[in-house]
Formats: C-alpha cells, sequence, structure tokens
C-alpha cells in the first residue's frame, strides 16, 4: 500500500465558523439528517465544549500511523483532523506524544473513528479529541501506508476535506460549506425562541399544543 497526499483544503470563512460556534449539534439535528458521525464518538473528557474548524481527512490502516506522524506538520490553526481508521477498533492512533505535536499547530481538535489512548496526558496537552473512547494497545510507524486530504468516512459519515465540522458536547456533525448556511441560521433561530417556549410550559401551556403533536393526534383519534 503506498502513500496518498493530497494538498490542504481552503479553510472555512470565518462569518460561518462564528455562526456554527454559537450553534448545537442537536439543534441541527432537528433538520438536518446526514453528516452526523456515529454517536460513540464523542469527547474523551465529557466536557461541555464545542469546536468548530475545517475538515483536514486522514485514513490510515490498522496498526499504523506513519503518515499521521508525518502530516502533524502540515496542520494548521483552526483545522479539525478527522482521522478514518478504515474499520479497525483496536489500535489506539493517538496518544500524550502525538497530541502534543497536534496541539502546538494550533489544530483545534481531532476527531477519531476508533479510540485515543494515554487521556491524562492529552488533557496535560489541553488538545481537544472526539473518538470512540480508549485502548491499551496503539499504532506504530510500520510504513504500510495512507491518504492524507482525500474523502474518508468517520463514523458512517462521509468527511471531505474542506468541510465544516461542529463537535460539542452531544456529538460531532460534518456539513459540507455550500450547504451549512440555512440549517445553522434555522437552529440559530430555534435556539433564540427556546427560553420563551421554556416559559410558556412552566407557566402551564402543554408541551403537546405548542409543539402542534396534540393536535396531529386528536386529529386521528376523533370519532
Amino acid at each position: 500500500m503506498s502513500y496518498v497526499i493530497k494538498e490542504m483544503p481552503p479553510q472555512v470563512p470565518k462569518v460561518l465558523l462564528d455562526k456554527a460556534a454559537q450553534t448545537d449539534t442537536a439543534t441541527v439535528g432537528h433538520i438536518r439528517h446526514m453528516g452526523f458521525v456515529d454517536r460513540r464518538v464523542q469527547h474523551v473528557l465529557g466536557k461541555r465544549t464545542t469546536v468548530t474548524g475545517t475538515a483536514v481527512t486522514l485514513a490510515i490502516p490498522g496498526q499504523d500511523s506513519t503518515l499521521l506522524h508525518h502530516v502533524t506538520q502540515f496542520l494548521r490553526p483552526g483545522d479539525v483532523l478527522c482521522i478514518d481508521r478504515l474499520g479497525d477498533d483496536k489500535h489506539a492512533c493517538l496518544g500524550g506524544g502525538v497530541a502534543t505535536a497536534i496541539v502546538v499547530t494550533g489544530c483545534a481538535a481531532v476527531i477519531i473513528d476508533g479510540p485515543c489512548t494515554d487521556v491524562p496526558e492529552i488533557e496535560e496537552t489541553g488538545l481537544e479529541v472526539w473518538c470512540k473512547g480508549t485502548a491499551p494497545i496503539t499504532t506504530r510507524t510500520h510504513d504500510i501506508g495512507g491518504s492524507f486530504n482525500v474523502p474518508v468516512s468517520v463514523g458512517g459519515s462521509v468527511v471531505n476535506p474542506g468541510d465544516l465540522v461542529i463537535a460539542d458536547f452531544s456529538g460531532v456533525l460534518v456539513i459540507p460549506v455550500e450547504d451549512a448556511e440555512e440549517p445553522l441560521d434555522w437552529a440559530l433561530a430555534k435556539q433564540a425562541a427556546q427560553p420563551e417556549r421554556y416559559k410558556k410550559v412552566m407557566a402551564g401551556e402543554k408541551l403537546g399544543t405548542l409543539s402542534g403533536a396534540s393536535a396531529k393526534v386528536e386529529a386521528k383519534t376523533e370519532k
């Protein structure tokens, strides 16, 4: 297996990142279904935090992380490194040492379709990591191969270089830049309206009435 290394993608415009940073992935989930990474990919420390950035993609096989070590030098502030482990769920490709090499670049976060290791060391570096838990068995530099900045699959979701990534306490969402504006605007409007709805429920109004659910049920149960 050889190496495929493509150019770094254009970074997501700041105006879009600013919107995304105010948006909960769970709110976008009310209107959009594509782009959500497997729910098992969660913040390794369980922190209530939100990170947004530009997807930079990597695919590395099984026991090998040679290409990961190599490409850390290309990461930029605001990038989110999305790692496709090509089906491997046994070997941790990221621990304290790799986290240190990544965090000094200004890279915003790492999303792994697999486990990490050395969680206390990762916490010390300050690197934000979403992954499928932890594992004691690590990768090595076996020089098997891999691909950088090509379309990959992370948690069942297609990730293209340059996509917008939103990672928070609910999970990870990846959206092509050209598709992002509409769902983000919708989600921000919904979030702005939520406090008023909560007040109405606390004051005694019924959720089913407010959401329209009761009207739908009653329409089908009337005799």
